[in-house]
């Protein structure tokens, strides 16, 4: 730990080393540093560590939002055609309107 208490941060030349990033191998104070997942790392090392995972949801989101689209035109496809088959099945008298017309009762 001498080694450790004689270097300084390479950000802030003025303060002195709190710990070393496994990456990047550099010292930095305790404000340069951050705990994740268990590490010291340093912020410019766990920025370059999580840059590929946002890419990678980034194309799972567009595929999410590609697949529902998809999934909405074959629903609305669906949902017209079962209307359509449910119009050709109706009798001929509902197409007619003689279905609905009502005798009224002569006063």
């Amino acid at each position: 730990m001498a080694e450790l208490t004689q270097q300084r941060c390479l950000n802030h030349t003025e303060r002195e080393a709190a710990a070393r990033c496994p990456a990047c191998v550099q010292f930095f104070c305790r404000e340069c540093i951050t705990e994740h997942e268990g590490i010291v790392i340093c912020a410019n090392c766990l920025r370059r560590q999580s840059a590929p995972s946002t890419e990678r949801r980034t194309n799972w989101k567009r595929l999410g939002r590609v697949g529902l689209a998809a999934a909405g035109v074959v629903a609305a496809w669906l949902w017209f055609f079962a209307a359509g088959q449910i119009l050709l099945n109706l009798p001929a008298a509902f197409h007619e309107g003689t279905l609905w017309k009502m005798e009224l009762p002569d006063q």
